[in-house]
């Protein structure tokens, strides 16, 4: 009986501390990506197609990439408090100890900031986080598999656009465009 009562309570002391009740940003984005106040776009890394231009170090850094997940949150007249409400509740989720910053910067009444999850050198998600009070915020999941920041931000500064096939985001634009 003793050792009945003892796995009882051990198992909810681990209950306990594993539901913080706090919302995950995986669990935010899976609750707002049907809300009619946000635009989502799950973007698989096959979009992301190498191409024969890039350097055998641009398209290893490029398939470290596995996934972006984009969630949009376009400010208008008719939901400024579900604005106020949904940018309060991600900024809560941002603020956590597991998120690194990356950087920050602030430009013409938009604020932005790169956060990660993971090791420096072996990151799992980035997470790029811009808000604007007049035209509403986004925050991007990058997902991968140890990705390299440092190599990402030198990829995407000696890419040309020529250098990555964006086919794939054609059909993607057309369905914003039609909405």
């Amino acid at each position: 009986m003793k050792t009945l009562t003892k796995l009882i309570l051990s198992l909810t002391v681990v209950l306990f501390f594993s539901c913080n009740g706090k919302q995950s940003l995986q669990e935010y984005y899976v609750d707002n990506q049907d809300n009619e106040n946000f635009l989502s776009l799950d973007l698989p890394s096959s979009l992301l197609m190498v191409n024969d231009n890039m350097t055998k170090e641009q398209q290893e850094t490029l398939s470290t990439v596995k996934k972006v997940n984009v969630l949009a949150f376009p400010k208008k007249e008719e939901n400024t408090v579900a604005f106020e409400e949904e940018k309060a509740k991600i900024n809560s989720i941002l603020k956590d100890d597991k998120f690194h910053v990356l950087m920050k910067f602030n430009q013409n009444g938009m604020n932005a900031k790169v956060l990660y999850l993971g090791e420096e050198d072996a990151i799992d998600e980035i997470i790029i986080y811009g808000e604007d009070y007049e035209k509403g915020f986004g925050v991007a999941r990058v997902l991968g598999n140890q990705m390299n920041p440092q190599k990402l931000i030198e990829m995407l500064k000696t890419v040309d656009n020529d250098m990555i096939n964006v086919e794939g985001f054609e059909d993607i634009a057309k369905s914003f465009n039609n909405n």
